[in-house]
């Protein structure tokens, strides 16, 4: 493709060259087709004022148009492919499909590869929030426990405390009651 816009931008600069030597030695009004080349035909479109603009009609090879001269030799010159170059064509052939075969085998073993480092890490990073998550719950309890412990020491102790002055209050009575009895 790189080479056929290469070889069409060399017709185009060839020809402004061209068309000045034949306007020079053929004085007729020529049309407004400017240059055939094989597959390419250049037309002269309405001069303008910023210069002269060019329509430059590319032709495929296959085109059959009246004016272009055609090649039915092509056909003859081509010759009947041999047993062994259509061997030697069919093996390239095994050889490429054997090693696209490996180069797909390769990148399946190596995305398989990829696909368990992934899920490795998946587990050790679930095996550590698991962990994680165990011991946040393990300290809770303990601390659970232990606020649960204190609560209890502090109703005991408060226990103690109102009994003691529940003992000093009917002792108070039972002074108060032999002195007024």
């Amino acid at each position: 493709m790189a080479s056929t816009v290469a070889a069409y931008s060399e017709k185009l600069k060839e020809m402004s060259v061209l068309s000045l030597i034949c306007s020079c030695l053929y004085q007729k009004p020529h049309t407004q087709t400017i240059g055939h080349f094989e597959d390419m035909e250049v037309k002269s479109l309405n001069n303008r004022t910023s210069g002269q603009a060019f329509e430059v009609i590319l032709k495929s090879p296959t085109d059959l148009s009246p004016d272009r001269p055609q090649n039915l030799n092509l056909a003859a010159h081509k010759r009947a492919p041999s047993l062994s170059d259509l061997q030697k064509k069919l093996t390239e052939a095994e050889e490429r499909r054997r090693s696209q075969e490996q180069q797909v085998l390769k990148q399946l073993a190596e995305k398989r590869e990829h696909e368990r480092d992934v899920l490795s890490k998946a587990q050790e990073v679930n095996n550590n929030y698991s962990k994680m998550a165990e011991e946040k719950l393990n300290h809770k309890m303990e601390v659970s426990q232990e606020n649960r412990a204190a609560r209890l020491i502090a109703l005991k102790q408060r226990l103690r405390e109102k009994e003691m002055h529940a003992a000093e209050v009917r002792r108070n009575r039972e002074v108060q009651a032999e002195l007024s009895g």
